[in-house]
């Protein structure tokens, strides 16, 4: 009976080790999803001073400007 139960404590550790493993590889893998999304959302938006910069800044509402855009625009759209 002692041998049954020392079986029953080796399955159950087995069980829990491999599920911290795969709860350490999601919470990786959600890491490096976020990162990737992040990554990619940066690289959609035209550096400020460039012509396609001016021309987005020129399409948004100006209430929708915050002040150090208006300074950017006023920069490097307006006073070239």
């Amino acid at each position: 009976m002692a041998q049954m139960g020392f079986i029953y404590k080796e399955l159950n550790m087995s069980c829990l080790k491999s599920f911290a493993a795969k709860t350490s590889m999601s919470k990786v893998s959600a890491i490096a999803l976020v990162l990737a999304f992040t990554a990619g959302l940066s690289a959609c938006a035209p550096e400020v001073g460039t012509d396609a910069w001016c021309k987005q800044m020129k399409n948004k509402p100006s209430g929708d400007w915050t002040a150090n855009e208006a300074a950017d625009y006023a920069k490097h759209c307006v006073f070239k």
